[in-house]
Order: C-alpha cells, then sequence, then structure tokens
C-alpha cells in the first residue's frame, strides 16, 4: 500500500520524512511512503532555517485570512497527474498546508471531480490540517461527509487547533488524538502508537480483502492471531486519544 506524504508551508518532503521518523516505525511498516516536494520555491523566510536544510517548498499561495489562493489549481493538476503517474495510492498523510491540500484532493475526489478512474483512498492523516475557506471551494469538497478513514492530530498548543478540529467534521466517523504541543508533529505516548498500529492494520486487512473480492465482514478473518488479536474479531479502538504530557 502507498501513501502520499505532503510537507508543510515552505519546508519539503525530506523535512516531514524527518518529522515523521520520531514516530514508531511500526505503525507505517507495511506501507510505502513517498515525500515530494511542493511545485513552488520558497517565497519567503522559512520556519525551519537554521533547523533543517534548504531548499524549502511550498504548494500554494494564499492570503492573511486563508481566503485566497494563488497557483491552487496548478498545484491540484500537478498533484492529480503525480497520483495518477506514479500511483494508484491508498491514502494522503499531511502536515499544515499539506494536510489542508490534501484534504481538499479527498473532497474533490468523493465528488467525482479529480481523479475519476483513481481508487477511492482508504486513509487520511492530518497532522494540523484545515478546511478552505473559499465558499466556491468548500460548497464541492465539503458537501458530503467523506467515507475515507481519517485520523486527526490536534495540538493544544496549535494555532491551527480550532481549524483542525473543524476538519474532522468532514470525515465520518474520524479517530482523534489530542496532545499538549503546538504545531508541530508530535512524538507519541504508548497509547498513541498503540491506537495508530491498530488503525493501520485494520486498513490493510480491508485492502487485502478487497483485492481477493471478499466482503468488510470477512475482512477481520485476515488478522494475525500473533499481534494479539483474536481470529475473525473486528479490530476496536477509541475515538478519540489524548497524549497526556509531551513525549521525551
Amino acid at each position: 500500500m502507498k501513501i502520499l506524504c505532503l510537507h508543510g508551508f515552505r519546508t519539503s518532503g525530506n523535512f516531514l520524512k524527518k518529522q515523521l521518523s520520531k514516530w514508531d516505525p511500526s505503525i507505517f511498516a507495511h506501507f510505502e511512503m513517498e515525500f515530494p516536494d511542493g511545485i513552488f520555491a520558497a517565497g519567503g523566510k522559512s520556519d525551519i532555517e537554521g533547523i533543517f536544510p534548504p531548499p524549502y517548498f511550498e504548494w500554494f499561495q494564499y492570503n492573511e485570512d486563508f481566503t485566497e489562493y494563488e497557483n491552487l489549481e496548478e498545484c491540484i493538476s500537478y498533484l492529480c497527474e503525480y497520483i495518477t503517474s506514479k500511483g494508484p495510492f491508498d491514502g494522503l498523510l499531511g502536515f499544515s498546508q499539506g494536510a489542508t491540500l490534501s484534504g481538499l484532493l479527498l473532497g474533490y475526489m468523493e465528488q467525482g471531480k479529480i481523479l475519476k478512474e483513481h481508487p477511492p483512498m482508504k486513509l487520511f492523516v492530518s497532522i494540523s490540517g484545515a478546511k478552505f475557506r473559499d465558499p466556491n471551494i468548500c460548497n464541492i469538497a465539503y458537501k458530503d461527509m467523506m467515507k475515507v478513514k481519517s485520523v486527526h492530530f490536534i495540538g493544544e498548543k496549535d494555532w491551527l487547533k480550532l481549524p483542525s478540529q473543524e476538519l474532522t467534521t468532514a470525515f465520518e466517523n474520524p479517530l482523534i488524538i489530542r496532545h499538549p504541543q503546538g504545531h508541530t508533529v508530535p512524538r507519541l505516548d504508548e497509547a498513541a502508537v498503540e491506537t495508530l498500529k491498530t488503525w493501520t492494520r485494520e486498513i490493510g486487512f480491508y485492502s487485502i480483502e478487497s483485492c481477493v473480492g471478499g466482503g468488510p465482514n470477512e475482512a477481520c478473518k485476515h488478522v494475525n492471531i500473533e499481534n494479539g488479536v483474536e481470529e475473525g474479531k473486528k479490530l476496536e479502538m477509541p475515538n478519540e486519544v489524548e497524549i497526556q504530557k509531551a513525549q521525551e
């Protein structure tokens, strides 16, 4: 299974890869993850200057209120071509601008606006994502609740905390992981790691079953007993997890 990972504003694919390296590698052990760079060079100072080496990139540009966007259509066209030529992809993962953009792509796919020949995405990992605010976009992308399985990381000190919470309302049965940090990819405690591992395993089992032509009720029979889950039993997880304190 392949996941397309989209970085934040004025960073890079390699930086997002480094951000995710703090997570237990077993979470996405069965996924191939790709980290492309944004199509535009950073048009200003990057917040990671002095922390991570350049070059830095951005996916599109926007005004202070995040209601007007430049080069968004060009960005969407580029990513559709990327997904078509290098896919198919099974899911999207994004941080900040990358998560916001991923949510838009999923909404457009749900409405049949883009990637009509591509198989439906199976998962979405949003870290500090948000909704677009232009009504012309919202009326299409978020018209119906998206059925793709999603997990949303929301930071207590994140300046995008409220927009991140609003994004969860666009998805059916979202898994929410709250953490005490700010606008960052958080370190995970044991409970969060186990929840994510269960979440990705379940998606993997459903994917395997769909490939061999079975139904959703049969998917759980592929559970590996060595993972501590009873054969034939549906994996269960809470809808919301809270990381109690910042992890070292």
